[in-house]
């Protein structure tokens, strides 16, 4: 037997899917906890157009200012 597809539709019958009984993630608030979102201005996202990239770059800072702060020593010269 052969289903006759409707052009327009590219959804299977059998995957006709009924949301009227869907209830809320119950993972989505555990995962909001954990990522945070921020937008980047539109200069910078030139420079980083992916979230991997953003990252990298951030995770380099951190490192560098975490050095930098190790290795100079503060002095309150008078």
């Amino acid at each position: 037997m052969q289903i006759k597809l409707d052009e327009n539709d590219d959804l299977l019958p059998e995957y006709e899917l009924d949301f009227s009984k869907s209830e809320p993630n119950r993972f989505a608030e555990k995962y909001n906890r954990m990522v945070r979102r921020v937008g980047l201005a539109p200069d910078v996202a030139e420079q980083f157009p992916t979230e991997e990239s953003v990252n990298e770059a951030l995770r380099k800072y951190a490192l560098i200012a975490k050095l930098i702060q190790t290795e100079v020593p503060t002095s309150n010269v008078g």
